[in-house]
Parts: structure tokens; sequence; C-alpha cells
């Protein structure tokens, strides 16, 4: 990976460890001025600004910071657990990063529907459900399993390089082959793979590549 994209790897992972309010990426704020001029900002600097998309990021980054409920667990105390590893053995994926996908991807809310379709704990989007034999996305074992299997083509695809196979998960695997097998340089992406990455080694994953 080129060095300036690790550079910014690396300072997207510090960002998970900070407080909230430094944060530049929590979410989109606006207000509308006296004139009737909107203005929208990720930096809330004015006491008018209100939320108006939250960041779907910010509680897998708030619990890398002060981690809370279900997220404060051992990943082997978590729920799902025995369809983590089920899915983990079936596939070969490390039941620590599945755990991370599940985090970062839905905070373990098995009935989250993103508004692009992307369902359940490892918000899969449909069509790519059905590559894999899964029909019953909020099904939690069908759901892990067809999450871990999509993950184990990635790897295979990108020679077992896990940042590129997260961003593919997250932005398609097109994106990442037109893209030279590098980094898509979308924003989204490029705060999700870290973050997905900074959860595994919490878990106790060596990310390696």
């Amino acid at each position: 990976m080129p060095s300036h994209l690790r550079a910014t790897l690396l300072c997207l992972v510090i960002s998970a460890l900070v407080p909230v309010h430094c944060l530049a990426a929590a979410g989109i704020f606006s207000f509308v001025d006296d004139d009737g001029v909107e203005h929208m900002s990720n930096i809330p600097d004015d006491k008018r600004y209100r939320l108006v998309l939250a960041d779907r990021f910010e509680p897998a980054r708030a619990a890398l910071r002060v981690p809370r409920g279900v997220l404060a667990l051992p990943f082997g105390q978590r729920p799902f657990h025995d369809s983590v590893l089920r899915a983990s053995s079936d596939t070969g994926i490390d039941a620590a990063l599945l755990h991370a996908v599940i985090t970062v991807e839905s905070g373990y809310n098995q009935g989250a529907v993103s508004p692009k379709g992307a369902t359940g704990l490892m918000q899969l989007m449909p069509t790519t459900a059905r590559r894999y034999g899964t029909v019953n996305l909020l099904d939690p074992g069908e759901n892990i399993r067809a999450g871990a299997r999509y993950l184990r083509h990635l790897l295979g695809l990108f020679d077992n390089n896990l940042e590129l196979a997260l961003a593919a998960y997250n932005a398609g695997e097109g994106a990442v082959i037109r893209h030279g097998r590098r980094l898509p340089p979308y924003a989204e992406t490029l705060r999700y793979v870290p973050l997905v990455v900074a959860h595994y080694q919490r878990l106790g994953g060596q990310a390696k590549n």
C-alpha cells in the first residue's frame, strides 16, 4: 500500500481514540441563518447547528474510547457468538474479525437496515447474500454465514490483504479493482477500514497484510 494511504489510515485509527468533540466526522450539521441561507458543516462551531445526518460509525468509535454495554464484552461473551464460531469454522475467517465487522456494521442490531438496503448484523445487500445462498438476512445465523463467505471470497480475491478485503466489503470489489487494487479514495471507506482493523486488534486479532 502506498505510504500516503498508510499515513491516512494511521491518522484515522488515532482519530477513533480521541474525544468526540475533537472529531470532524461525527456527522453533518445544518442551520438556516437570518437571511434564509442554509449552512452545512461537519464541524458544528456555531450553536445554531443541529445534527441532520449522524455518522453511522460513531458508536464503534465511541466503543474504542469508552466501551459500554455489549461492546465492552470480550468477543466470546457477545451475542450471536455461537453463530460466529460456526461461520468461522465453515470459512476459516477469524471469529474476532467477524465480531469486529459486526461491531462496526451494525453494533449487534440484527434488525438493522441501511437506507440503501444493507441488512442485518453484517449489513449485506440482498444481491450479495443471494450469491452465498442466503435469503433471510434478518436471521442472525444466515447473515453471519453469508458475510463470512463474502469476506472469504474477498480475501482470496485480494491475496489475503485484509485492508483491501475490508475496503471491498464496504465499497464493492469493483471499486478496489478500478483504483488499481488500492483503497478507493472514498471518505466512508477510508474511515471504515481502520475502524474495523482497530476493533479487530482490540479483540486480539492480528491484522497482517
